[in-house]
């Protein structure tokens, strides 16, 4: 597959940091525990998802509007029937509500993150790390909303903020090694990633392992990405994951152009 133009290439080879690490965790989702701690704003599910179900969690949220616990179900309702935008309204309208709540805010602006509209997250965000309470996960997702709007040095300078409020996290460091990838500095991310993965809990987490995995062999470094990347995969995937990398490296100036920036 060829690209007519060097930018062509550069947004190509962005874009393949992000699609190929989802790729590669495809086969192993159901038994991959989220690096983040679980949000203590979530409400559970008690059972599946209906329309009629979600309505009726509507209809009681709308007759307490401020409810916090009323409107997150309905928003994780919504969110279960792919409602995002619906979903987004509710947590907007809480948030407007309860405008010191900072894991609200964390919540809405992560996501936002999720729905591509990081533009709107961030002011959200940015206030939210002005509380005295702010915790390291609030840096932690504006970093997220700074990559995806490229803004790598401000993404990378909160997550060392986050690392400084909680240090050696995994999901931070994950982060922040895929921000320097994104923003074309791979071996600053193989180090970073393989920091993570030298930690004592790194060894069950098969996402930072994948993509150390994808930057090793954006490197070129083939066999040590296939060693990496085969302590999760199967044989098959490893090799169609390599073979794709492979064939983007072989366009003309890609990653040279890239690890210029």
């Amino acid at each position: 597959m060829g690209f007519p133009t060097v930018r062509s290439r550069l947004i190509m080879a962005k874009a393949l940091l992000i699609v190929v690490s989802a790729a590669a965790l495809a086969a192993c989702q159901q038994h991959t525990a989220d690096l983040e701690s679980a949000d203590a704003m979530t409400t559970a599910s008690t059972g599946p998802v209906s329309f009629q179900g979600t309505a009726q969690l509507g209809t009681a949220w709308q007759s307490d509007p401020t409810n916090i616990s009323k409107g997150l179900a309905y928003a994780n309702g919504l969110a279960a029937l792919g409602q995002t935008d619906q979903e987004l309204d509710v947590l907007s309208q809480l948030n407007h509500s309860h405008p010191d709540n900072e894991k609200l805010a964390i919540m809405f602006g992560k996501k936002l993150v999720q729905a591509g509209k990081s533009s709107e997250a961030i002011p959200i965000l940015e206030q939210a790390t002005t509380s005295a309470t702010a915790d390291w996960r609030v840096h932690s997702a504006l970093g997220s909303a700074y990559d995806q709007q490229s803004l790598f040095d401000k993404a990378q300078a909160e997550y060392a903020k986050a690392l400084t409020l909680q240090p050696n996290e995994l999901s931070v460091l994950n982060n922040m090694g895929m921000s320097y990838a994104l923003q074309g500095n791979l071996k600053q991310a193989e180090q970073t990633l393989r920091q993570a993965m030298a930690l004592p809990n790194a060894a069950s987490q098969p996402r930072i392992r994948q993509n150390l995995a994808l930057v090793v062999g954006l490197q070129g470094q083939f066999e040590e990405a296939r060693k990496i990347a085969s302590e999760d995969l199967p044989a098959d995937q490893v090799q169609a994951n390599l073979d794709f990398l492979q064939k983007m490296l072989a366009q003309p100036n890609t990653w040279q152009q890239l690890s210029k920036g």
